[in-house]
């Protein structure tokens, strides 16, 4: 039986691991810590063989070296293009990345890096096909853009916008609360978001995760992934007339949104 836990890392970082329970083999997604990762393979009598790395960023690679030193020759794939040098098996997007009885496509998702890539399968696991999104896309957000523009992860986040609606989206942070603020405050009146916000505060002081989440429920609220939803247009005209912002267009709509929420 295949299985996705999450391994919480840092503050809010999470680590996935994809295990077959049966075998007792694991596949670890951006671990950015060596020891929670140790220390949840131990408890769950899992062998690690893969890694998967969606971005250079320390909190997503910075315990790899570690978890390679106790398993000598597991296989390490990611972006071809990364900074990051420790991959052993580096990828493109088109290409495909086979663990277990699940292949895994490679999608470029240039924009909060630019070497970002996720890793999407129709394969499903606990009833859902899998994305890997890293820090492309998070519960009612998106990645703040460190290397890539707006219309690079406006066009990043429509690829993923393309995916299965019952796709579960495994991303790396627990920044929900915080983007729903954000969400809220830039469409106050949208009573989904309202009672999304609810639940989720629940979920939270039970000390309960709000991911992953599923894709079509991004689609129907994330602000992120709404740059052709009316309401998000008028907001979005409205905060860049303010500002002193183009808005004739899909990706200055989203430029607009990531904006506000950089200084929100």
């Amino acid at each position: 039986m295949l299985t996705i836990t999450a391994i919480p890392a840092f503050n809010d970082n999470y680590i996935w691991c994809l295990a077959n329970t049966d075998s007792g083999k694991a596949l670890i997604v951006d671990p950015g810590q060596a020891d929670p990762v140790r220390a949840h393979l131990r408890q769950h009598n899992l062998t690690l063989d893969t890694i998967l790395v969606t971005h250079h960023h320390p909190d997503h690679v910075g315990g790899v070296n570690a978890l390679v030193s106790d398993v000598p020759g597991c296989r390490i794939t990611g972006p071809a293009t990364s900074p990051f040098k420790g991959v052993t098996e580096p990828v493109h997007p088109g290409d495909e990345v086979v663990w277990d009885a699940i292949t895994f496509q490679v999608l470029g998702v240039p924009g909060h890096t630019l070497d970002h890539i996720a890793y999407f399968s129709e394969s499903k696991v606990d009833g859902h096909p899998v994305l890997f999104c890293g820090d492309t896309l998070f519960v009612c957000g998106c990645g703040r853009l460190f290397e890539g523009t707006p219309a690079q992860m406006r066009q990043s986040l429509d690829a993923l916008r393309n995916l299965p609606d019952d796709a579960k989206v495994y991303c790396a942070h627990e920044y929900t609360l915080a983007n729903l603020r954000f969400a809220r405050h830039w469409l106050p009146d949208d009573d989904n978001l309202r009672q999304f916000e609810e639940e989720c505060r629940i979920l939270r002081d039970n000390g309960k995760a709000t991911v992953p989440s599923i894709l079509g429920d991004e689609k129907r609220l994330n602000p992120f992934l709404r740059w052709d939803d009316p309401a998000v247009i008028a907001a979005a005209r409205d905060y860049s007339a303010d500002k002193g912002l183009p808005a004739s267009c899909q990706d200055d709509v989203f430029a607009a949104v990531r904006h506000g929420k950089d200084h929100f």
